[in-house]
């Protein structure tokens, strides 16, 4: 999932990081790497401290992924973590943050979504921040969808 993750913030990344002068140009590829790692690690925080039921909330129903509590928790995370590594104020992190994050959760829910999108599906996602696939995961899958 992390590839897909990447993937994803790079797609994304043009104004906030590309075009940021906040962000040296050399130092790009990090920083969106930094972003995507924190997205990552911070949904893995949230499933390892009993919150898979509110990630997997996220990708269900016709609501925008970003309108989660998670994914704000997630903006905080991944603010912190490029105001340290680069040294930036919380208004230039949050300003990266907020044009990268919700695009990514959203675009992320619409790719696990699309049946004719193969890429990424739920049970990876739920895969990869668990570290195992199996076991209840796709009965709770079964249930967002009303199965």
């Amino acid at each position: 999932m992390f590839e897909q993750l990447l993937r994803l913030v790079k797609e994304n990344a043009g104004d906030a990081i590309i075009k940021n002068p906040a962000i040296p140009n050399e130092r790009n590829d990090e920083a969106i790497e930094t972003a995507a790692g924190s997205i990552m690690n911070s949904l893995k925080g949230q499933a390892g401290s009993g919150n898979l039921d509110s990630i997997l909330d996220i990708f269900k129903g016709s609501g925008q992924a970003s309108a989660s509590p998670v994914v704000n928790n997630l903006t905080t995370g991944v603010a912190g973590d490029l105001m340290k590594k680069f040294g930036l104020d919380s208004g230039a992190a949050g300003n990266i943050v907020n044009q990268i994050v919700p695009v990514v959760m959203n675009q992320l829910k619409k790719k696990t979504n699309d049946p004719n999108d193969s890429s990424i599906d739920l049970e990876g996602v739920i895969g990869s921040l668990t570290g195992k696939i199996g076991g209840n995961i796709p009965g709770k899958i079964k249930g967002i969808f009303g199965g």
